[in-house]
């Protein structure tokens, strides 16, 4: 019996036929002690199957949680869940602001007013949820969003004294960071930790200054992320020249958050790297015909130091590495939706490949001083 909800499972969608005919001889079937997996790793493979755990079938809220005055979240059991409409009673609809996580399973909610909130607020949620039955079906859910005790403390310690208040307690918090080595391509990169109901982009400064010392104003755009509506970079409109510091101004009350604040003044300085010992690593993609995401990971895969998406040939380089070991992951994206997706069983559909490109059979690839390493990758014969 297999259970989707908690087992994982992989499966053939093509007819296979063996091409190899049962004899004595044959090294796959002598004997193994199967603790020995190098050995057993060993023999070569005429089928290799893509494992994989569903998605979830059932659809209902898990979780909740009220983080502030004025920020909650929602967690739901599968992924794209579908909300037809949410309200918070007593408030008006486009007092509520709300942003989906990627996988559409974690829902993010803040209350765009300045009144005090109450302990207790009450969300409505229209959604499509399963039913006894095993169907989803639209239905409205009464959510009871209230401080935990901690957090009920916290704030009455606050409004009891004002001395407990901490400076990132009155103002719009932003985090800002401008890493010489990805400027280039993420540019000034800033994140508000509350949504922005009045914003002043136009008065930002960028400055460069040449090695002569001498001094322009740039243009520049502001992009907002895709995913986080926070979230926000901004570009020089000219290309970043070696040798050239660039500041960019963040004026005092430029910005004001959901809870009324407005932000601090600040400023960022960058400049490429001139370090003569930096190395850059080139990919060049051929037989790009799905949709790839191509990631440099660090020697422990638990930060992207570079990520691009890719849909045509061509090359990829990775400016400014240190010496050390990283690793370069490849994820096809066949619907385009920056996600790797899992399988479906019934539907016959496999997984999305994720592939770690190994030159020399080995995961983590050497990077030395002063390289500059260039290797051809064919995506068609990588993920047949």
């Amino acid at each position: 019996m297999y259970d989707p909800e908690s087992e994982r499972i992989a499966f053939l969608d093509t007819l296979f036929r063996p091409t190899t005919v049962y004899n004595d001889s044959l090294y796959e079937f002598k004997k193994f002690d199967m603790k020995d997996t190098a050995l057993c790793l060993a023999r070569f493979p005429q089928i290799e199957l893509n494992l994989f755990r569903e998605t979830p079938s059932k659809q209902f809220i898990v979780k909740k949680e009220r983080v502030g005055p004025r920020t909650a979240y929602l967690t739901f059991m599968a992924p794209h869940a579908r909300i037809h409409d949410l309200r918070i009673k007593g408030l008006p609809r486009e007092k509520l602001i709300r942003q989906f996580n990627l996988q559409q399973d974690s829902l993010e909610l803040w209350v765009n007013d300045q009144r005090k909130m109450p302990d207790t607020l009450q969300l409505v949620v229209k959604y499509d949820k399963t039913d006894t039955n095993g169907v989803l079906k639209p239905q409205e859910e009464l959510v009871k969003l209230t401080y935990s005790k901690e957090l009920r403390a916290e704030l009455m310690k606050k409004e009891r004294n004002y001395r407990d208040r901490k400076h990132e307690d009155t103002i719009a918090v932003m985090t800002t960071q401008a890493d010489p080595t990805r400027v280039e391509q993420y540019g000034f990169e800033i994140e508000f930790k509350y949504p922005l109901i009045r914003d002043s982009w136009d008065s930002l400064k960028l400055t460069a200054i040449n090695p002569r010392q001498q001094e322009s104003v740039g243009k520049y755009d502001v992009i907002r992320d895709s995913t986080n509506l926070r979230m926000f970079r901004v570009m020089p409109r000219e290309r970043f020249q070696p040798g050239y510091d660039y500041i960019l101004k963040i004026p005092h009350r430029g910005f004001r958050d959901v809870n009324g604040y407005y932000n601090d003044s600040t400023q960022l300085k960058v400049t490429l790297p001139n370090d003569e010992k930096l190395s850059s690593v080139t990919l060049e993609l051929s037989g790009v015909h799905n949709r790839y995401i191509v990631d440099l990971l660090g020697e422990k895969r638990d930060q992207v130091i570079r990520s691009f998406i890719v849909d045509s040939d061509g090359p990829l380089v990775f400016p400014y590495l240190k010496q050390g070991q990283y690793c370069i992951r490849i994820t096809e994206d066949k619907n385009r939706n920056a996600l790797v997706d899992t399988g479906e069983l019934l539907a016959r559909r496999q997984p999305e490949k994720v592939l770690f490109f190994k030159p020399d059979g080995e995961v983590l690839i050497k990077v030395l001083e002063r390289a500059e390493m260039i290797w051809k990758i064919n995506l068609e014969e990588m993920f047949r």
